[in-house]
């Protein structure tokens, strides 16, 4: 079956609820105890006009009072059977819906990046939260109605032809219309669903965007602009829900007609017949029960084809966010062979790849004795077919030393950091880490082996330890006390109320940039990692601190690799190795001195730059 088949076949009353029973899945024993549990409730209240008709019958003898009572422990029994079924009928809804947000959270973090560009987060984050909600009250509700309501309805039809098919003729004629006016409004009412639930993912959306965007949005003064942008997806929910309801406004309209007029049918006829002693009065008292009995089941039927129609929206908006493509979690192609381990360093040196125990050094290794930390060969990458980034780019970063990337912006650099960071996939090309391709591991090994530290520096709501300790939960205090001491944070330590448990507020605006950059420096020193990498770590840093900055970087390469971009020259112009980049090229590489000599491009960016020559002790970052 091709996609738009299965379309069309979804949007079908037996689709949607086909559809809607995938999802009770792994439920389907708490779903057969509810569905039996309503179906014994509904035997029981069945019974109950049988046993008034005789009640009725058996008035003028006086023999009555052990039947009311019988009668009053069935009511009861129906009662407590049907509040024990809802119960579990809500636990199993609550349950799939718990099932559902969790594997949309988990599925939306672990998406390509590719996936992020396409789609809002608002919107995605809306599929979690409003549209999980709708489908909890279709699942919990309207799918054992539909069955129960069904099964209850023929019960209660087959007793009441038992006891007049004439009047059960002019009752089905009445729920036959009601039943067509019901279905010709079904499709409308999904449509205006539909579009109700996008729109409230757009509102998610652009408040999203607004609210993440707040200062620029006041500084702008722009309040009313994003107000009325919002508005406006107000506006399509409000029109879309007024739609719902105006179509639903008229279907409960039929079917309470429905039930009227059979009942007044009924009534009318029925007393007509026991004039003519064609029916007992118990007759007539029973089939009028079971009349009145019918509504609820035929009811609750609609009702529920109608909730469902509503939950397909969601259902819909649901699957397409677990159809977007996730990273994989294993290797993209399966290694021959394994690597060899780079030759042995001192005994106590731990392997190159890994990050060393804390509190110790790595030895540096012989000339030539391991392969370096990262190698990029001849890569080529692009955001799409018509939007190139990296033509060819080959460079090396050996461990236990600083290579700096540079060039103008647009160049390429930050692709480099998406890369290595395995957010995307190179077109062609070979990424390798300590000489393996990054084809033969996984993206979790290769992210074992780095650290980053943004140019936009995200600090999480939550204490500073939380922040610090981020990707290394396990970090010891002498290893939290360390990188405090590195980059200096001795300050902000002292400021928040409650030291290291300082809660920093909502994406950190407690504390300035600089001081964002250096919780994410930290944050990264502290998984000690085999691969830093930096993306203009001086961005928001004063002179002082910039200068720091570089001794700090000196002392942080003799644990590992360190591959930083940096518009500021000054931060780099004593690393190990300059890397020019231009238009996805390499154009030039060598120490700073030999670039300033030797590339036009690299003069160029030089003499757009005063480059600073402040110290600051070696070790740490001064305060600010």
């Amino acid at each position: 079956m091709d996609r738009k088949t299965g379309r069309e076949e979804d949007r079908s009353a037996r689709g949607a609820v086909a559809a809607m029973f995938r999802l009770t899945a792994g439920h389907r024993s708490s779903m057969t105890v509810a569905t039996v549990l309503t179906l014994v409730g509904s035997a029981l209240g069945l019974a109950q006009p049988l046993l008034a008709k005789k009640i009725v019958d058996a008035a003028g003898s006086g023999r009555i009072t052990w039947p009311l009572l019988f009668l009053a422990c069935l009511f009861l029994a129906e009662a407590a059977t049907a509040a024990v079924g809802r119960f579990v009928l809500e636990r199993m809804g609550e349950r799939i819906v718990r099932g559902l947000r969790r594997g949309l959270v988990g599925h939306l973090l672990r998406l390509e990046m590719r996936e992020y560009d396409k789609h809002r987060t608002g919107d995605l984050i809306s599929r979690v939260t409003a549209d999980t909600s709708l489908l909890r009250e279709v699942v919990s509700q309207a799918l054992v109605d539909l069955v129960t309501g069904s099964l209850v309805a023929v019960g209660a039809v087959a007793l009441m032809i038992w006891i007049d098919p004439l009047l059960l003729l002019l009752v089905t004629l009445t729920v036959v219309t009601a039943a067509a006016i019901v279905t010709s409004l079904l499709a409308g009412i999904r449509a205006a669903a539909e579009r109700m639930q996008h729109a409230v993912g757009e509102i998610a959306a652009d408040l999203e965007r607004a609210l993440g965007a707040l200062p620029m949005v006041r500084v702008h003064r722009a309040e009313e602009r994003e107000a009325a942008r919002i508005g406006q997806c107000v506006d399509t929910a409000y029109e879309a829900g007024v739609r719902t309801a105006r179509l639903a406004s008229v279907m409960s309209p039929a079917v309470e007609l429905a039930v009227h007029g059979s009942f007044l049918l009924v009534l009318v006829i029925g007393g007509m017949r026991v004039n003519g002693h064609a029916n007992s009065l118990g007759d007539l008292v029973a089939f009028l029960l079971y009349a009145t009995y019918l509504v609820v089941p035929l009811s609750s039927v609609f009702r529920a084809v109608g909730l469902i129609q509503r939950g397909m929206g969601a259902f819909q908006r649901i699957e397409e966010a677990l159809a977007l493509q996730a990273e994989p979690t294993g290797p993209a192609r399966e290694t021959p062979a394994p690597a060899p381990e780079p030759p042995a360093g001192p005994a106590e040196d731990p392997p190159a790849h890994r990050a060393p125990a804390p509190g110790t050094r790595r030895t540096p290794p012989r000339d030539g004795a391991e392969a370096p930390a990262l190698a990029l060969e001849n890569v080529r990458f692009g955001y799409g077919p018509d939007r190139p980034v990296l033509q060819g780019v080959s460079l090396s970063v050996p461990h236990r030393r600083q290579v700096a990337l540079v060039g103008s912006s647009g160049a390429g650099k930050s692709t480099i950091f998406a890369l290595v960071a395995r957010f995307y996939e190179a077109d062609s090309g070979t990424l390798l880490f300590d000489g393996r391709p990054a084809a033969e591991l996984s993206r979790a090994q290769c992210r074992a082996r780095i650290a980053v530290v943004d140019q936009n520096t995200h600090v999480v709501h939550g204490s500073l330890r939380d922040n610090l300790t981020y990707a290394a939960p396990a970090a010891s205090p002498a290893d939290v006390r360390r990188v405090i001491e590195l980059t200096n944070l001795h300050q902000v330590v002292d400021r928040l109320p409650g030291g290291l448990s300082g809660m920093l507020g909502e994406r950190g605006n407690t504390l300035s940039a600089g001081e964002r950059q250096r919780v994410a420096l930290a944050r990264a020193l502290l998984t000690r990692p085999a691969l830093l990498l930096l993306d203009e770590p001086t961005s928001h840093l004063d002179a002082i601190n910039e200068a720091a900055l570089s001794r700090v970087l000196k002392d942080i390469t003799q644990e590992c690799a360190v591959l930083v971009i940096a518009h500021r020259l000054s931060t780099v112009q004593h690393a190990d190795q300059i890397v020019v980049l231009d238009a996805g090229h390499v154009i030039a590489r060598g120490r700073h001195e030999e670039l300033l000599a030797g590339n036009a491009t690299y003069r160029e960016l030089a003499a757009g730059q005063a480059l600073r020559t402040t110290t600051a002790p070696a070790g740490r970052l001064p305060t600010r």
